[in-house]
């Protein structure tokens, strides 16, 4: 998960199992690379998921859709018994923020989500042979534009700068009911995630 916000409801689920590893690797390929990198320097995971948040391109998918890419065969059989949905990503840099984007990225690329970690996860894994799979709930769909440009509003790192949030709101106060919003659908979104994810491995 990049973020723990997106990692909390499977965290509980799992219960401290000491067989599942949750890794928080901040956001962005960079961020993602790194930590996975030092966690794989101690750690030889059975499968690897890719998991947490990301933005329709697909006009069909909604919010708490979750959907996946594998090339792994158990893995695929597993998450569509499971009722996540396959579907084509694409990994990019910056958040899709504006419905206007997420068509741009729909002409450009044919994807159906869009995240920001997967690429190197599943490159790192290759390497050593480890099954991966991307495994995403829909937060914002393809018809919905985010309420601040949060690409902005990130520290060097992409971890959000809270005080730039917080005088963000404060210059714009009536964005407070969308952003609201947005909380309510992500944390649904994340109960989604985890309970599919539950499915697969057992919980």
């Amino acid at each position: 998960f990049a973020l723990k916000e997106e990692a909390m409801p499977f965290r509980r689920l799992a219960g401290g199992r000491p067989d599942i590893a949750i890794l928080v690797t901040g956001i962005g390929r960079a961020n993602s690379e790194r930590a996975l990198r030092k966690f794989l320097q101690n750690n030889t995971p059975r499968q690897v998921f890719t998991c947490g948040f990301a933005g329709g391109l697909d006009p069909k998918l909604q919010t708490g859709d979750v959907i996946f890419s594998t090339t792994d065969a158990q893995l695929t059989q597993a998450l569509t018994r499971a009722t996540a949905r396959p579907a084509v990503f694409a990994c990019v840099d910056l958040i899709a923020t504006s419905v206007f984007e997420k068509q741009m990225l729909r002409a450009n690329t044919q994807a159906d989500a869009v995240e920001m970690e997967s690429e190197m996860i599943h490159v790192l894994c290759a390497e050593r042979g480890i099954p991966c799979a991307t495994v995403r709930v829909i937060s914002d769909p393809a018809h919905e534009d985010l309420p601040l440009d949060f690409n902005q509003l990130s520290n060097p790192d992409q971890s959000l700068n809270f005080g730039k949030l917080a005088l963000a709101i404060a210059k714009s106060p009536g964005k407070i009911p969308a952003l609201l919003h947005l909380q309510k659908q992500t944390r649904l979104a994340a109960r989604q995630l985890a309970a599919v994810l539950g499915r697969v491995i057992g919980l």
